[in-house]
């Protein structure tokens, strides 16, 4: 499975949209210089505020580029790094991929997949409705089903550009599906 970075972006300060920027660099352990949610415990204030210690799953939060084509047929543009993602991808269902999968990002940096991303109601200031179209249950099975982008940890640092290539390498069988992180 091979895909494409198509935007980058960070934010030094907490904000819900990021700035996009020609590159980012991912710092292993951490996250994305720069970032404000870069570094080895939970930098997310929610998370913070329970418990500041807990390890940090949520260095460089991913979307697919194919979720912002869906939301703006449905009368909701948005753009590169409005959701707060750091890397905005094409060609790859992020969604789908398991827990412990290795992202291979441009010529150095690797991401491990932790979770997918729990949309909180501050999706809602950002455009209103938008939340019931990245949360819901699905009407067949009554799961929840999120739909704003997956998180990951940092294993090998580098820099980030538009237009590098992901190389998608799948974990062990059996595979863990995501949880929310």
């Amino acid at each position: 499975m091979h895909g494409t970075v198509t935007s980058v972006s960070r934010s030094a300060e907490y904000t819900f949209t990021k700035p996009t920027c020609e590159s980012i660099t991912l710092l292993a352990g951490l996250g994305v210089e720069g970032d404000v949610h870069a570094g080895v415990t939970v930098k997310h204030r929610s998370r913070v505020a329970k418990d500041p210690t807990v390890p940090n799953l949520r260095q460089v939060h991913l979307i697919h580029r194919e979720l912002f084509a869906e939301l703006d047929a449905k009368g909701f543009p948005v753009r590169p790094g409005d959701l707060g993602e750091n890397v905005l991808t094409s060609g790859i269902d992020l969604l789908a991929l398991p827990t412990g999968t290795l992202l291979h990002l441009g010529e150095e940096a690797v991401v491990e997949v932790t979770g997918l991303r729990n949309p909180c109601p501050q999706i809602n200031a950002f455009q209103p409705g938008l939340l019931k179209e990245v949360l819901h249950r699905d009407e067949e099975t009554g799961a929840v089903v999120r739909k704003a982008g997956i998180m990951s940890v940092v294993r090998r640092g580098g820099v980030v550009r538009p237009g590098d290539p992901i190389r998608v390498e799948l974990p062990a069988e059996p595979h863990r599906p995501m949880e929310r992180v």
